[in-house]
């Protein structure tokens, strides 16, 4: 068994200052982002002209963050799902694109710069903002942010919606709930591992604290899972990307979640690597398909589908 998932990382990305055209104050002020009111965004695209895209949307601040090659490059007010509709949380892709759509479940409503997460009706697209939950389901955004964030996203890119509860949970230590997979859970030392159910296409891990499983998707596909032995319990959401690959392993980047701040810098320590154990052939299967932008998340929630506790959704890409 060797070291891989990183949990608990005490360094967060710096937001670089820019002249953001669409607020009023500088990003940088203390309290700036808390401060935007409904169809602000900042967007500084320039901070890193290049390198993979990833989202993570804050249900909880309603807010959109935006990162490419791991550094913050815009952030937005949304409106999400309303009481009834509520959006589902967990790690998504983007499945298809289209700047002129209609809502085949909602009177033909207007969806401009659509993004669709998954085939029942849930994606990113340009809507009113009223400075609370009042969509379907859907995730709406500024027009202009909406319009921007098209330009910079491809199929395929890893979308993470979380609402991570405010009070720490400890995972039990015994008798698991059965996760994807749950043939395996029984022993920390099997895994399961097929890759060519996507033999393509950009990777997501997901580690559950309450599972004790990891879950690797490839294309929105799950191609792996296997058992984490944890050395500490999952207490909170966290999201990583991977900024290398080398001889010395994976090279993993907190992206900054709401709550978390926005200032401070770094490179998960050796410490912080150590915290998590999978089976060494799983751990070798698993690093010969990352590549730089991968998206891990690592959460507290279940992947079960039945049991305490919120469910995560875990998205699969065919369309039923």
């Amino acid at each position: 068994m060797r070291r891989f998932v990183p949990l608990f990382a005490s360094a967060a990305l710096a937001l670089a200052a820019a002249a953001p055209a669409q607020i009023p104050a500088p990003i940088m002020e203390p309290g700036a982002i808390e401060r935007l009111k409904p169809g602000q965004f900042f967007w500084a695209p320039q901070i890193a002209p290049t390198g993979p895209v990833t989202m993570i949307v804050s249900l909880k601040t309603q807010r959109a963050y935006v990162y490419r090659n791991g550094v913050p490059i815009g952030v937005s007010t949304i409106s999400s799902g309303k009481p009834g509709h509520a959006t589902p949380t967990g790690v998504f892709t983007i499945l298809q694109k289209r700047v002129d759509h209609k809502s085949n479940l909602y009177n033909n409503a207007p969806m401009p710069y659509m993004q669709r997460l998954t085939w029942d009706g849930i994606a990113l697209h340009a809507g009113s903002l009223p400075g609370y939950p009042a969509s379907h389901g859907c995730v709406r955004l500024p027009l202009e942010f909406a319009k921007l964030l098209y330009g910079v996203t491809e199929l395929g890119l890893t979308v993470v919606i979380t609402n991570d509860a405010l009070v720490p949970e400890v995972s039990p230590a015994a008798n698991p709930m059965k996760a994807p997979d749950a043939d395996l859970h029984a022993s920390p030392t099997r895994y399961s591992w097929n890759p060519e159910r996507a033999p393509t296409g950009p990777v997501s891990i997901i580690v559950s604290g309450r599972d004790k499983r990891i879950i690797v998707l490839r294309n929105g596909k799950q191609i792996g899972s296997a058992t984490v032995v944890l050395d500490e319990p999952i207490t909170a959401t966290q999201a990583f990307t991977l900024r290398a690959l080398d001889t010395e392993g994976p090279h993993w980047l907190r992206l900054p979640l709401p709550g978390g701040g926005l200032n401070a810098t770094g490179e998960l320590t050796t410490h912080d690597l150590t915290k998590g154990h999978v089976p060494d052939e799983f751990r070798s299967k698993l690093e010969a398909v990352l590549t730089p932008g991968t998206t891990m998340l690592v959460t507290r929630e279940t992947l079960a589908t039945s049991g305490t506790g919120n469910k995560l959704a875990v998205l699969v890409t065919d369309p039923e």
